[in-house]
């Protein structure tokens, strides 16, 4: 009952949210491409057989990665459709239809109504469903398991704030925990969390963004960067959110370190114009990535305002603070900063990778502030001592090593139902 009222409540939305799309596409003009999709029309399908993975935006499409490519490798006879929610996560995926042409298709999983649900799997037809981390879509579970498709939640977390808020709505969300063939979840709290609200058949696995390896190529561009920087200390914040560029800025201008050069990097692209005007409100010279322009001498602040380089940017900065933790956003993800052997800051709000960011603090990879002061005091000690610097490097790799696996132990609790896959083929 709870679900069919969810529903007329998600029909009865409609015109809100085509008002959202319209909103958000004044930004991101993508916004307003493949809204068919969005309720379950698509074009022509694939002929081989599919396996299903939804990845919503940019940091699920990116910690898929390992598990694509052991999937893919795993049924080399089948298609991976790798849906998404948002434009970003959609030109992020692009990368693996690029690595795997004609193997890797890409789509934007339909709004949760029940119609939109049952065209989508009528059309694709897929084996086997994987959501990746936190997002369940109950009339999209539930249709599934109408078709005998089987569900799991792969590399789940499920944060103290995100449970309080599926306790809430329990009588819609405990069935479609319970619908789940399988969860892997990140960490012992998360199985915990999960469990509580329904779900059965739950593994700790660890994190698959540990087994993401960092894009050599990328790696590679940063060091050429670092190399025309030169011997400037070069502080790195990365994939900030609304509000936290100006607790940056406060802090930088606090700093007292010869040409001290800050690259910040927003996490959304359409904010880039917002943070260049902000850079411009505090007359602080600064160069564009977007533009190819290259710091010079007298450059403050390089504006990373682009998509898909933040391993080249840990590559240059010798120090960076993690974005979405120095307000409440929940903190995006420092693993990556840590296999690139970039020491990390973290601010008090990281509860979206909780596990991993007290890990990181607890063996000395990363330190945690917890306001602008403390922040400024911070940098300055670290990048004024290249002995902290090299340990929290080392640290950090020593981290990122010992975290992987989660790829391998996720693959296994997946084989009886990839062997169904397999079989079925």
């Amino acid at each position: 009952m709870a679900r069919y009222l969810y529903a007329a409540l998600f029909y009865a939305a409609q015109p809100l949210v085509w008002l959202r799309l319209l909103w958000r596409g004044r930004k991101q003009p993508e916004y307003r491409q493949h809204i068919g999709e969005r309720y379950g029309f698509y074009p022509a399908q694939t002929s081989a057989p599919v396996i299903w993975l939804h990845a919503v935006s940019v940091g699920e499409t990116r910690a898929a990665e390992p598990l694509i490519e052991a999937l893919l490798a795993r049924h080399p006879g089948h298609s991976l459709l790798l849906t998404h929610m948002t434009p970003t996560g959609r030109e992020t995926g692009r990368m693996y239809v690029e690595r795997y042409p004609g193997r890797v298709i890409q789509a934007y999983l339909p709004y949760d109504l029940p119609d939109a649900a049952a065209r989508f799997l009528d059309h694709f037809r897929p084996a086997l469903g994987l959501f990746m981390e936190t997002e369940l879509w109950p009339n999209i579970i539930a249709a599934a398991k109408r078709r005998r498709i089987p569900v799991a939640l792969v590399n789940a977390r499920l944060s103290a704030r995100s449970h309080r808020g599926y306790q809430r709505l329990r009588a819609l969300a405990a069935p479609a925990f319970a619908a789940l063939d399988l969860v892997t979840a990140q960490t012992d709290a998360d199985a915990t969390r999960i469990r509580s609200l329904g779900a059965r058949n739950v593994h700790v696995t660890g994190n698959l963004k540990f087994d993401v390896q960092p894009d050599e190529a990328r790696q590679a561009r940063g060091r050429n960067w670092r190399a025309e920087i030169g011997g400037r200390p070069v502080w790195l914040a990365a994939s900030t959110r609304d509000g936290e560029e100006v607790l940056i800025l406060d802090a930088f201008a606090q700093i007292e370190l010869p040409n001290l050069m800050l690259i910040l990097v927003p996490r959304h692209p359409q904010r880039f114009e917002e943070v260049a005007a902000l850079l411009r409100a505090r007359s602080l010279s600064f160069k564009r990535r977007s533009l190819e322009e290259l710091p010079e001498a007298t450059t403050r602040v390089w504006l990373g305002d682009s998509m898909g380089e933040m391993a080249a940017w840990y590559a240059a900065a010798d120090l960076a603070l993690i974005g979405g933790s120095l307000l409440p956003f929940g903190g995006q993800n420092l693993i990556e900063a840590a296999a690139c052997g970039c020491p990390v800051l973290v601010g008090a709000h990281t509860f979206n990778f909780a596990q991993a960011a007290d890990d990181a603090v607890a063996c000395g990879a990363a330190v945690r502030i917890v306001d602008t002061d403390e922040l400024a005091g911070t940098v300055q000690r670290i990048l004024g001592s290249p002995e902290d610097r090299v340990n929290m490097k080392e640290k950090a790799i020593a981290f990122s090593s010992a975290h992987q696996g989660a790829t391998d132990r996720t693959m296994a609790l997946l084989a009886p139902f990839t062997a169904a896959v397999a079989a079925a083929r």
